[in-house]
C-alpha cells in the first residue's frame, strides 16, 4: 500500500546548470524538494515509484537506471533514474519530469528502495488516473511515490501561458487539496481547464490520489509560488 508521497515541481530550471544565473531564484523550491524526499526515505518503502507527465509518445513505464539527459536545454548533463545498471544505447530516454525526479533522487543520494519512472500523457482521463493509481498503490508492501508536475503556467503577463485570471484560484485549490490530502478535490480537478492552463500536473496528481484510496495520509504543503508565472507547489503524504 503506498505509505508516502512526495510531490514537486519538475521545470528543468530546477538544475542549477540549465538555470544558470536565475539558479539562486529556485533555491527555496530546491531545499523544499530535499525535504520532501526525506519524508520518503523516513517511510521506509520496499519501492519507490517515480510518476511525472510525458509527451506524445513519451510515455510508460522506465526502470531503475534509466537514462535522461538536458542536453536539450544545452547542458552537457546526463542522469539515471535511481542509479542501478547502466542501459544500453537502445533503451528510451527518460522524458523531462523524470529526468529532473532522477536530479533529484541522484542530489539526495537515494539509496533507500529500488526505484521505477512512470511517463503520463496529459489526456488522461481523471478516473483513468485514479485507476492507475490503484494499481501502483497494491505493487509493494509499502510503495512510496515521487509524483511530479506544475501548476498552471499562466500565472503573470510574462508566464509561458500569459495571464489568465482562473490559474491563481486553480493553483490554490490544487494547493489546498495538497495540504490536506483531499482525495475527492483531486480527482475533481478538470482535464480542460487544467490543459487550457497549461498545468502538467493534472495527471500525476490525481495518480497519487488513487493509490491514496483505502490509506489515512496526512498532508503538509512545503512550498507554494509561482516564479516565472508557473505554479510550483512541494508537499508530503505520509
Amino acid at each position: 500500500m503506498l505509505v508516502a508521497a512526495a510531490v514537486c515541481p519538475c521545470p528543468p530550471l530546477l538544475v542549477p546548470e540549465v538555470a544558470v544565473g536565475a539558479a539562486p531564484e529556485m533555491d527555496a523550491v530546491r531545499a523544499a524538494c530535499t525535504d520532501a524526499l526525506g519524508v520518503l526515505a523516513a517511510a521506509r518503502p520496499d519501492l519507490l515509484i517515480v510518476v511525472g507527465p510525458a509527451g506524445p509518445g513519451e510515455g510508460g513505464v522506465f526502470p531503475q537506471g534509466g537514462r535522461g539527459s538536458f542536453k536539450g536545454y544545452g547542458v552537457d548533463l546526463d542522469v539515471r533514474l535511481g542509479g542501478g545498471a547502466q542501459g544500453t544505447t537502445a533503451e528510451r530516454e527518460l522524458p523531462s519530469s523524470l529526468a529532473v525526479g532522477a536530479w533529484l533522487l541522484e542530489r539526495t543520494g537515494w539509496a533507500d528502495a529500488p526505484v521505477e519512472g512512470l511517463g503520463v500523457e496529459e489526456t488522461l482521463a481523471p478516473e483513468r488516473c485514479a485507476g492507475r493509481g490503484r494499481e501502483l498503490g497494491v505493487r509493494a508492501d509499502r510503495v512510496a511515490l515521487l509524483v511530479l508536475g506544475d501548476g498552471s503556467a499562466c500565472r503573470t503577463v510574462k508566464a509561458p501561458g500569459y495571464l489568465d485570471e482562473r490559474a491563481a484560484p486553480y493553483d490554490a485549490a490544487v494547493a489546498r487539496a495538497l495540504a490536506a490530502a483531499d482525495l475527492p478535490a483531486l480527482l475533481s480537478l478538470d482535464a480542460d481547464l487544467a490543459r487550457t492552463l497549461k498545468s502538467s500536473g493534472r495527471v500525476p496528481w490525481q495518480i497519487l490520489a488513487g493509490a491514496a484510496e483505502g490509506t489515512d495520509l496526512d498532508g503538509s504543503l512545503l512550498y507554494e509560488d509561482a516564479p516565472y508565472g508557473v505554479g510550483y507547489m512541494v508537499a508530503t503524504w505520509s
